[in-house]
């Protein structure tokens, strides 16, 4: 029988967790104000402790972390108002080809996607070409870490810097967008003001799994922040008693240690995808709480379609992979109905011709 309603396991996003007990008690009991004026002391807290945690000077809250992505480049150059720069995005990461339409249609922001190599960092060659193209706007090159459409990927420090350099040499602004950085920091072992330093402004999601309700920061210099916020109110992101979203972001900072447990359960999650006939599952190097998996003969729609109806919920991807994220709501048992399903899904497709192999650093 297919499944109907929502599905029973749900690895379609880490934004699919619930704010638990202490969460929702933290809102309830949350100390207000009014945060247009400046004045809701939890909002103000939390800015603190994120910029702290970040490494910046200062942070600023936004409903959404699109809603930050979209304010980053806008508040790189110049007072509110001034020329749009362009930006270059990696091919497969979130603002080239999820938020392409609000940057352009609400930023006038030019958007040149670049390649990436198999870890997510853009590609030093094809990144410097386009740095180098003559005179124009200022540019904004953005990095994402995690690498979503790499499994996932965490890019460590070494990297972070190699891009930075690269990027200030040619007079241009770097942005992190850090929606996953936590995971990242967790996978490598290192404070996330490590991966955001060398960043000129970083995004950073509370509402993935760290398991808040909603909520990103964008952090930088007071200059840069001073920008987003006047830019922030002009597109109705201001909010007045934004405490109780506050409260419950600051218990998710807190929660940083447990991401270390999603990631062992993606790891689990992917030894048992790879272990059905004809599953392929990319293997990035420093694995965080996604895994990519794909059956040959199978579009990802298709894939998606009939793991729904074993009750299992997984994103398809244009990249010919399902995606299964991992966060504080999945156990073991959760992983074995996802083996389960796949398996049973895996025996309806005719494998008549050879999976391709299995992705690696190098390929």
């Amino acid at each position: 029988m297919a499944w109907t309603g929502s599905p029973r396991f749900d690895f379609r996003s880490d934004t699919r967790t619930l704010p638990d007990a202490r969460m929702r008690r933290a809102m309830a009991e949350a100390d207000v104000g009014d945060d247009v004026y400046g004045d809701d002391p939890t909002v103000a807290v939390l800015e603190e402790r994120v910029a702290e945690l970040l490494g910046t000077q200062a942070a600023l809250l936004t409903p959404t972390g699109t809603m930050a992505n979209l304010l980053a480049p806008l508040a790189a150059f110049g007072p509110p108002g001034s020329p749009a720069p362009r930006l270059i995005a990696g091919a497969g990461t979130h603002m080239a080809f999820l938020e392409p339409d609000g940057l352009r249609r609400f930023g006038g922001v030019e958007l040149l996607p670049v390649a990436q190599r198999p870890d997510g960092l853009p590609d030093p060659d094809a990144l410097a070409e386009l740095l180098g193209t003559g005179a124009g706007p200022p540019t904004v090159v953005c990095v994402e870490n995690t690498s979503m459409m790499s499994s996932g990927n965490a890019l460590d420090t070494e990297a972070m810097r190699a891009v930075a350099a690269l990027v200030h040499r040619h007079g241009a602004h770097l942005h992190l967008d850090g929606a996953r950085l936590a995971n990242a920091a967790v996978a490598l072992g290192v404070p996330p003001a490590e991966l955001a330093g060398p960043a000129d402004s970083v995004a950073f999601s509370v509402s993935k799994g760290l398991g808040a309700p909603a909520g990103g920061l964008l952090c930088g210099s007071r200059e840069y922040v001073a920008r987003a916020r006047e830019l922030r109110g002009w597109l109705g992101g201001s909010l007045h008693q934004a405490g109780v979203l506050a409260a419950p972001a600051l218990v998710a900072l807190g929660r940083l240690p447990d991401l270390a447990a999603d990631h062992e359960t993606a790891a689990a999650l992917a030894s048992g995808l790879a272990s059905v006939p004809g599953v392929e599952v990319m293997r990035p190097p420093r694995p965080t709480n996604m895994v990519m998996a794909r059956l040959a003969g199978l579009p990802p729609d298709a894939c998606a379609e009939r793991l729904a109806g074993h009750g299992v919920g997984v994103l398809p991807l244009p990249n010919g992979h399902v995606r299964f994220v991992t966060h504080r709501a999945h156990d073991m048992i959760g992983v074995r109905a996802a083996v389960r399903a796949l398996a049973a899904v895996a025996a309806t497709v005719p494998q008549d011709r050879p999976t391709a192999p299995a992705w690696t650093e190098e390929a």
